[in-house]
């Protein structure tokens, strides 16, 4: 494994942004500090003043391996996430079949080993009938169990009250939550197919997955969490409503946490007028005030991780109909350039987008060793030109399904450089090294 020396960077980790040079050996930052030019190298990377950070630990997507590989596998999306700066990624379970016993954790596992570009994990999925799948799993291996409290694929709406209960009391990981009310959602579907037939339009899809769904699943999934006391991370939060059940503590000293996806922080409803289906997702993309208030939830701490849900589905899918367009957009190649602009804006500074991004994904699910610039760390590391402009070209997505809900976008920044494990895995636009992810470890107790 070759030795990289980065000279020049603004290294941005640990809330602060500071000059200087970082040494790699053997995977890991072995040196980080000043002028370190006198030590040996393989491969200098002068960053020329660019920024340097901590690769992006997605703990949300859906790369669709096995069963749904037209849409996109894990090589494919891993491939696209390394270009966007995520150097890890925690996959979900709602595949086919379904990622809902140990051998199916395996089978993943197994196939990311050979083909992933990045740093893998994987969920279990919550059934009504997989307890005992929960009540064993390994904590060192397994990022988490993924609950679905709204509609999904398969068995996996888990809606039986004693079953999760059971899941609340005994998971021995992380419980993560998509909270959507499924009989609030099928009234709406009732209630828009009385008035538009099939034709529903698309602006309203924020009234049918409404944010009265949303805040009905949240607050039983943090009534459940309290009266446990389980260890619950809310996924993809999407309205102000449901802001006010979680609190502006620091990370680590919270047992219930929230995260919101880079795209509700980016459109907002007025957006389906021009991008139809591309942004139909579920959770749904709902207000102006909702996208306001989910920023500011970023900044005072209610927001503890901003993550993707990459979720790909091909072009002809999407241009369907409303009821038959599936939800879900391809985001982990443009997040990271998305998340820059509020940066440019002067919403979030770069800080915030790091520790939100890596420092508390990292945290919170206890990863090793990775998600900070630290002598000892893995070199998880991305560069990035904070003023080199670059358009999202329609058709050029590297995702498998081509596309991306930016095209045609002109985002103010661009992804540079990716090291994964110590190994430059995408610089400008090629991909020197072959798949070289690897599982990631869990320090917990």
């Amino acid at each position: 494994m070759s030795r990289l020396l980065i000279t020049n960077a603004k290294i941005v980790n640990e809330n602060k942004i500071t000059s200087g040079d970082v040494w790699i050996d053997k995977g890991r930052i072995e040196a980080l500090g000043g002028d370190l030019s006198g030590r040996t190298a393989d491969t200098v990377i002068d960053a020329a003043g660019r920024h340097l950070l901590p690769g992006l630990i997605d703990d949300q997507v859906h790369f669709r391996e096995p069963g749904l590989t037209h849409k996109g596998d894990i090589a494919s999306e891993s491939r696209a996430a390394v270009a966007g700066g995520i150097t890890s990624f925690m996959e979900m379970p709602n595949t086919i079949p379904t990622t809902t016993d140990h051998q199916a954790l395996e089978s993943k596992r197994a196939i990311a080993s050979r083909s992933a570009h990045a740093n893998y994990a994987f969920y279990l999925g919550a059934t009504n009938t997989n307890i005992d799948a929960i009540r064993t799993l390994d904590p060192l291996k397994t990022c988490g169990v993924k609950v679905f409290m709204g509609a999904s694929t398969g068995d996996m709406l888990v809606d039986d009250p004693a079953t999760l209960e059971k899941i609340f009391a005994d998971s021995p990981v992380i419980v993560a939550t998509h909270c959507e009310d499924t009989p609030t959602i099928v009234a709406n579907e009732a209630r828009f197919r009385e008035r538009y037939g099939d034709n529903v339009p698309m602006h309203c899809h924020p009234a049918i997955r409404s944010r009265e769904a949303c805040l009905k699943s949240s607050s039983l999934a943090v009534d459940l969490a309290r009266r446990h006391g389980t260890r619950l991370h809310v996924l993809h939060l999407t309205t102000a409503d449901e802001l006010a059940l979680f609190s502006t503590a620091p990370t680590d000293q919270k047992s219930i946490t929230a995260e919101v996806c880079a795209h509700h922080l980016f459109f907002n409803d007025a957006d389906y007028q021009t991008r139809g289906t591309r942004i139909k997702c579920n959770p749904a993309v709902k207000g102006e005030s909702d996208r306001q208030a989910l920023l500011q939830a970023v900044i005072d701490g209610r927001i503890d991780i901003i993550a993707t849900d990459h979720a790909p589905h091909t072009l002809e899918e999407k241009q369907n109909p409303y009821f038959k367009a599936p939800s879900g957009l391809p985001l982990v190649q443009d997040a990271l350039p998305s998340l820059l602009e509020h940066h440019h804006r002067g919403v979030l500074p770069l800080p915030l987008i790091v520790e939100k991004t890596s420092h508390a994904v990292a945290r919170l699910f206890n990863v090793q060793d990775r998600g900070f610039i630290r002598e000892g760390y893995w070199a998880d590391l991305v560069l990035v030109d904070i003023d080199r402009p670059h358009t999202v070209e329609p058709g050029a997505a590297i995702a498998k399904c081509g596309w991306s809900p930016f095209d045609g976008h002109r985002f103010q920044s661009s992804v540079d450089l990716t090291i994964v494990n110590g190994r430059i895995v995408y610089q400008d636009g090629r991909f020197p090294e072959p798949p070289r992810g690897v599982a990631l470890t869990f320090k917990r107790t």
